[in-house]
């Protein structure tokens, strides 16, 4: 082989390299590079222990349907997985139904600014953003409503890389990024015009803990809403493929339990909330929201294989392509609970907090 066909054969190798890792590769948003994941909080190193250590909770199932348990169970989630997400999903970890005509990332940014739009803030409301992850959505809301999104998540790495992204995208003075636990928010009664959360109350042991925080904040008055993961009325418990694909989302999303969609408004009431609506957004005529993980198919192999590579080469930390191919088989569950019918990652429920009652005159 002369010198001309080797070079030209390296340099046609190396623009391939670059075309798959750095055009390919990134999420749609480009805020993570392939080269660059890591375990979030977690050290390289320690990566694939924490990732048999999510799988042993599941050994132990009573231990991860208690408020001790789960935020650590939570917190290890989201740092095995935030990365991932991030290079090949996007800054919005959730999902929204397809638009015709539009791109995943203007389907994601309209179903976002309808959830601050059904609760009536204003420009300059403060508003609280209920597991906010990277930021995603409080920047989309932020930008979309003009008010002051206040953002809670109980993973580190998650504050640290929304603090970036809202500095990137000029919204630092709208966002601000909180690290705690939604069961124990560290907020001011009645402080707060507004709320929402975005598929994230399905880590929360129990629904009631969640809202009754979340209550508590609220001024008197204000709106909440919520897209939430249920099981629909087509679920049936002694159906052995519908038990399979809920379990195996539950196993891939680090979820306690996922609840009936018969729970919500129950306990949304229960704690003290006016219903105000109540809808499965994912039904038609709205499309389906799984075609993405779908299409997604052959993204998912390009990029296992290049974790695969990264890994062995030292570059991502062991335990990568072992997260990576729970995410995989976690997206065929979810796929087949859209297809069936029997899950829905949006069952919207709009509620109010009553307003203070008059006091009572002697």
């Amino acid at each position: 082989m002369d010198s001309i066909t080797l070079f030209c054969t390296g340099a046609l190798l190396a623009g391939g390299l670059y075309w798959f890792v750095c055009i390919l590769g990134p999420a749609e948003q480009k805020g993570k590079r392939a080269v660059d994941l890591s375990g979030g909080s977690i050290s390289a190193e320690k990566v694939q222990d924490n990732y048999k250590q999510y799988w042993s909770f599941f050994r132990r199932p009573k231990e991860i349907k208690t408020t001790e348990k789960v935020p650590d169970f939570v917190d290890t989630f989201y740092n095995l997985v935030t990365d991932i997400y991030e290079w090949g999903w996007g800054q919005s970890f959730h999902f929204s139904p397809s638009i015709p005509g539009k791109s995943h990332r203007d389907a994601t940014r309209l179903h976002e600014e309808m959830a601050v739009d059904l609760i009536n803030v204003k420009p300059g409301d403060r508003i609280l953003d209920v597991g906010c992850g990277v930021g995603g959505p409080m920047r989309a809301i932020a930008s979309h409503s003009r008010a002051n999104v206040v953002g809670i998540t109980i993973n580190e790495y998650q504050v640290n890389r929304a603090r970036l992204h809202n500095k990137k995208a000029g919204l630092d003075s709208l966002c601000e990024v909180v690290c705690g636990n939604f069961l124990q928010m560290p907020f001011p009664d009645n402080s707060f015009d507004g709320a929402y959360s975005i598929e994230a109350t399905c880590h929360a042991p129990k629904l009631e803990e969640v809202y009754s925080e979340i209550f508590r904040v609220l001024k008197p008055g204000s709106l909440y809403v919520s897209y939430e993961w249920v099981t629909t009325d087509k679920y049936r418990s002694d159906n052995q493929e519908h038990v399979e694909v809920i379990q195996g989302i539950e196993r891939g999303d680090a979820l306690p339990g996922l609840r009936s969609h018969r729970d919500i408004a129950e306990t949304a009431r229960k704690v003290g909330f006016e219903v105000v609506k109540e809808k499965d957004l994912a039904k038609p005529p709205a499309q389906p929201w799984w075609t993405r993980l779908k299409m997604g198919r052959i993204a998912y192999w390009r990029n296992h294989i290049l974790v695969t590579v990264l890994a062995a080469l030292g570059i991502a930390p062991k335990g990568t392509v072992d997260v990576h191919e729970m995410l995989f088989k976690t997206a065929d569950y979810l796929t087949r609970g859209g297809e069936t019918g029997i899950f829905t990652p949006m069952h919207m429920i709009l509620c109010r907090k009553p307003e203070v009652p008059p006091p009572k005159t002697s």
